[in-house]
């Protein structure tokens, strides 16, 4: 019989339910973006006053040399130690950072010196994040404050995330700390097309009226803000502008999806009488994308309503937000509000300027954000074979091979070269040029894996073993020049199967046996094979002539033949040995029974003689001779 439940109990179990799932939606909702913050070339976990941040160990995610750090400006962390890379170590050098769930995040990375006399100072260099380079430093770095870094927003898909560091030839990079901040999944957004195939990189970032520099911590920012770092300026005009501050809250502040601080719109610039334009200008990089950020909240007491502060604002001389009224917008002051307009800039200047049409233009804090397409990655198994392939030959570290072989375009790996694939949307490999570069071990058979190869030069280096078979299965393969190495074995008959091939350099090698012969006639059809310096190789003209030739049914046959006989041989000499060794025997044995007659017939004979001439038998002789002879006695 079913039970009918009060409705206090029914009401008792509806709330329970409601807090259970309420609980779950707190622990399936972590409160807390995910972070995770290096100090680069730190032997130990450090934390750095006055937040008491976790700085992890650097422990597993590069190369690179070890060294203290001299700090460039007030705005880095106060951190000890950094890693370095010199050029002879490779030009290209990354972190490679795992275990990161995939989202959107700010990744920013601080610079410092070399605490050495000895090495260069001030290094410039390129950066790239997942294979897109983000930054190029100027010269003059470090005596700039907001230049001790940089920062980008990007997208990570499959887990994982590297940072890499190109040289320029000027100076060894050397990198203070890392951060990987997660933010809101749809932060900065821009407008379209925004997507997860574009990076955005903080060109400049101005809190403006009090001058104080901070990031979102310091400004007690929510943690999904990716913890900015705003640059303080009191002006735009030395002196011709002022400043105005307030301590009442702001409202509309820190909401998703991007969290501003609430601090950045208690304070403001205002234009005057004596400069009513509020100008600021910045160099940037011509034909580039810009998203520009502008904040405002209405702090000034004397403006209360509508139509007393209305202004215009121009881009490189073009009106992109026209009479701008912040109380209309927002319905009252202490609010905040939020214009966004993406730009591209044809010249090097930035020029942003404010125009009053009623009463003051004012300006709380301004954002430019450079937009920079990601570029497409190049296949992942290509990059793995790429990786066998350093290994196996023992590639010096003088050539790098970090990050992605073919992104930055700017910084492919050296002796790589690279092609875009429209099927796969990605960048493959279609050349391989090593030649005298000093390599040694043996050429992996992963090689065919580059299915996309062209040319191969591996001349002039100490590569040994056979060449793989899996060659000739690299269809498109044109050029193939191992020459002046150290192969040996036989040439693969796959070869033969290369339609396209009309380079085949093998000369100055340890090869054997006879050329294929379906590579042998291929110089009549214009190629160009060179085979000599192979002593062991026949077959050819120019090449010692080659025995009777035998399919590889006869090699069989007369290899196993061949195995027989020595195995017949083999019981032969057995069969041999065992019969000699029981002929040795009996002789031995029969050597001794003889021995052992021939001493008893000689004690025989011995006793006869000795016999015939005792006095015993000289009387009986003579007594038996009287009585036989009765004639003779009378």
């Amino acid at each position: 019989m079913a039970r009918i439940l009060s409705p206090a109990i029914t009401l008792l179990l509806f709330v329970n339910s409601i807090i259970a799932l309420a609980a779950y939606a707190v622990s399936a909702s972590p409160n807390e973006p995910f972070a995770i913050r290096i100090s680069c070339g730190a032997r130990e976990d450090v934390h750095t006053k006055p937040t008491n941040t976790l700085w992890y160990k650097d422990f597993g995610y590069s190369s690179g040399r070890y060294s203290g750090a001299s700090l460039t400006s007030s705005i880095v962390p106060p951190l000890k130690t950094l890693r370095y890379f010199p050029l002879s170590d490779g030009p290209e050098n990354c972190y490679n950072i795992n275990r990161i769930p995939n989202g959107h995040y700010s990744v920013r990375i601080f610079f410092a010196l070399v605490a050495d006399p000895n090495i260069q100072n001030e290094p410039v260099f390129d950066i790239s994040v997942d294979g897109t380079q983000i930054y190029s430093m100027k010269p003059g770095w470090s005596n700039t404050e907001d230049q001790s870094f940089t920062e980008a927003l990007i997208f990570v898909t499959d887990g994982s995330l590297y940072a890499c560091f190109h040289s320029t030839g000027h100076g060894d990079p050397s990198i203070l700390s890392i951060e990987i901040l997660q933010v809101n999944s749809t932060a900065y957004n821009y407008g379209q097309p925004w997507n997860k195939f574009m990076v955005l990189r903080t060109d400049k970032r101005l809190s403006c009226g009090t001058g104080k520099s901070a990031f979102d911590e310091d400004y007690n920012g929510v943690h999904w803000g990716g913890d900015r770092f705003w640059l303080g300026t009191p002006s735009f005009s030395q002196g011709s502008d002022q400043s105005i501050s307030t301590d009442r809250r702001i409202a509309e502040s820190s909401v998703p999806p991007n969290f501003y601080p609430e601090r950045i719109y208690q304070s403001a610039i205002v234009s005057t009488d004596q400069q009513p334009d509020l100008t600021f200008e910045m160099e940037v990089d011509p034909g580039k994308n810009y998203s520009i950020w502008f904040h405002f909240a209405e702090i000034d007491p004397r403006i209360t309503g509508e139509e007393e502060r209305v202004f215009d604002i121009l881009i490189n001389g073009d009106v992109i937000f026209e009479k701008v009224d912040i109380i209309r917008s927002t319905g009252e002051g202490y609010t905040a509000l939020v214009l966004n307009k993406t730009v591209v800039v044809s010249g090097k200047t930035l020029a942003i300027i404010l125009r009053p049409m009623k009463g003051y233009a004012i300006l709380n804090a301004i954002e430019v954000l450079e937009i920079i397409p990601s570029e497409l990655r190049t296949l992942p198994e290509e990059v793995r074979t790429l990786q066998t392939l350093k290994t196996s030959l023992g590639l010096p570290l003088r050539l790098g091979w970090n990050g992605d072989p073919c992104v930055p375009q700017q910084h492919p790996w050296s002796g790589v070269d690279c092609q875009y694939d429209s099927k796969s949307v990605r960048w493959v490999i279609d050349g391989i040029g090593l030649d005298n570069q000093g390599l040694k071990g043996l050429l992996p058979s992963d090689i065919s894996k580059l299915k996309h190869l062209q040319n191969i030069n591996l001349s002039g280096n100490s590569i040994q073993g056979n060449i793989p078979f899996s060659i000739g299965t690299i269809a498109g393969l044109e050029t193939l020049d191992l020459s002046y190495n150290q192969f040996n074995g036989s040439i693969p008959e796959s070869l033969g199967q290369l339609k396209l091939l009309h380079i085949l350099n093998l000369n100055g090698n340890l090869l054997s046996g006879r050329v294929p012969a379906n590579l042998g006639g291929r110089p009549l059809y214009r190629a160009s094979f060179n085979f000599t310096g192979n002593p062991g190789l026949c077959g050819i003209p120019g090449l010692s002539a080659c025995g009777p030739h035998l399919s590889i049914g006869a090699k069989v046959g007369i290899s196993l033949g061949s195995l027989m006989a020595a195995l017949l041989l083999l019981v032969c000499v057995v069969c041999w040995w065992k019969r000699r060794q029981n002929i040795l025997r009996t002789q031995k044995i029969a050597a001794s029974r003889e021995a052992s007659y021939a001493k008893a017939r000689t004690n025989f004979g011995r006793d006869v003689q000795m016999t015939k001439h005792s006095p015993l038998r000289a009387h009986n002789q003579s007594r038996i001779a009287t009585e036989d002879s009765p004639a003779l006695l009378s």
